[in-house]
C-alpha cells in the first residue's frame, strides 16, 4: 500500500488488486484487452511515422541514436519518490510536448529533428508496454502492469478494491 493524500492506495502490482486473469480490474485505470492492443498499434504507427519523417529530412542517424533514449533520464526522478518520478516521466513521455515543440520549431522555420526523435522514443516505449505512470509505483501504467508476475492468483482469490 502507498499513502496518497492521507489515503491508503494499493499498487496496481499488488496481488490483492488483480483479477483472477492477472489483469488489473477495469476500474483501476489501466487499459487491457482490445483497447490496449489498439493503443500499442497506435504507438507503433507514431514510431514509424516519426522515423520516416526523420529519414526524409536527411538528419544525422548518429544524432538519432544519441538522443533516442534521452527521455528515459527521467527515471532518475524516481529517487525522489513515485509521485515526483511519475510526474517527470509522464511529462517526458507525453506526445503533447514533442508535438508542441515541433509546431513551434516549424513556425520558426527550424528543424523538427529533435521532436521527431522524441515522438519516436515515446512510440517505441508504448509499443513495449511502457505507458504513462501512476504515482503508486513505476510498474503501474495506463497500459497495464510492467514486468512479469511470479505467481498467478488461484481461482478462489478475488479482487478487493476497498481495503
Amino acid at each position: 500500500m502507498h499513502r496518497t493524500a492521507g489515503h491508503a492506495m494499493p499498487s496496481l502490482m499488488s496481488q490483492d488488486f488483480l483479477t483472477t486473469d492477472g489483469n488489473p480490474p477495469a476500474s483501476s485505470g489501466a487499459v487491457h484487452g482490445q483497447p490496449r492492443t489498439w493503443l500499442r498499434l497506435e504507438a507503433a504507427t507514431v514510431f514509424a511515422i516519426a522515423v520516416a519523417a526523420y529519414a526524409s529530412g536527411r538528419h544525422s542517424w548518429i544524432m538519432f541514436a544519441m538522443l533516442f533514449f534521452l527521455p528515459d533520464i527521467t527515471f532518475l526522478a524516481y529517487r525522489a519518490g513515485p509521485r515526483i518520478g511519475a510526474s517527470c516521466y509522464n511529462f517526458a513521455h507525453s506526445y503533447a510536448i514533442p508535438a508542441a515543440l515541433a509546431a513551434l520549431l516549424h513556425l520558426l522555420g527550424r528543424s523538427i529533428a529533435v521532436p521527431l526523435i522524441w515522438a519516436a522514443h515515446i512510440g517505441f516505449d508504448r509499443v513495449l508496454g511502457y505507458g504513462l505512470k501512476y504515482a503508486t509505483a513505476f510498474g503501474d501504467t495506463h497500459l497495464g502492469l510492467l514486468g512479469r508476475r511470479t505467481s498467478r492468483p488461484n481461482e478462489t482469490e478475488t479482487t478487493n478494491l476497498h481495503e
